[in-house]
Parts: C-alpha cells; sequence; structure tokens
C-alpha cells in the first residue's frame, strides 16, 4: 500500500512563492509517474504538473507554465513542486497523485490547502 502525504502549503500574498512536498510511504518512489492536481473551491480538480519515473520529462498546465516548477528526489521518496509567482487564482487544494503511468495514478494524498490573497 502506497500512502502519499502532502505539505507545505499555507497563507501567502500574491507574488510570493511556496514549495509544496509530497512524501510517499510504503513503495519506492523511483517506478512511479508523479502528478501534482488542484481544485480550488466549487471548481473541478485540474491536472498543473506531472514527472515521468526518471525525472526527465515534466508537463505543465498554461496556466501555471512558466511559474511552477515539479520535480522529484527519488532518495527522499519525494516530488516538489515550486510555485513562484502566485497568483489569486491558484488558491486551491493542492493533491499529489502516483502511479505506474500517467494514464494509471490510483494513489493520492489527502492534499494542502494554498491560499493567495490580492
Amino acid at each position: 500500500q502506497v500512502q502519499l502525504v502532502e505539505s507545505g502549503g499555507g497563507l501567502v500574498q500574491a507574488g510570493d512563492s511556496l514549495r509544496l512536498s509530497c512524501t510517499a510511504s510504503g513503495r519506492t518512489f523511483s517506478i512511479y509517474a508523479m502528478a501534482w492536481f488542484r481544485q480550488a473551491l466549487g471548481k473541478e480538480r485540474d491536472r498543473i504538473a506531472r514527472i515521468n519515473l526518471s525525472g526527465g520529462s515534466t508537463y505543465y498546465a498554461d496556466s501555471v507554465k512558466g511559474r511552477f516548477t515539479i520535480s522529484r528526489d527519488g532518495a527522499k521518496n519525494t516530488v516538489y513542486l515550486q510555485m513562484d509567482s502566485l497568483k489569486p487564482e491558484d488558491t486551491a487544494v493542492y493533491y499529489c497523485a502516483a502511479g505506474p503511468s500517467i494514464a494509471s495514478m490510483p494513489y493520492w494524498g489527502k492534499g494542502t490547502l494554498v491560499t493567495v490573497s490580492s
């Protein structure tokens, strides 16, 4: 069984930065693709970033491209989301997900809240 735990969320002002972390237990991180999703209140959950097993291929949604960076540290079983130039519209609960491929990510964290004030 794989458990994912997000951390690093909080309340910040527009233009600030945050770094989210997602640490996995129960299985080596190196065998999983990882992704970050977010869900704002009353809205659908959106995929905002993903990274492949080796960390050599990444994807970003247009809404965060150029501002967010996903990375992974296999030795620490951790994936990160560096968020810069935060905007109020980035306010959401952020979730990490993991699985053997982008199309198969059965493991999810419980989320961490990011609130960006204007």
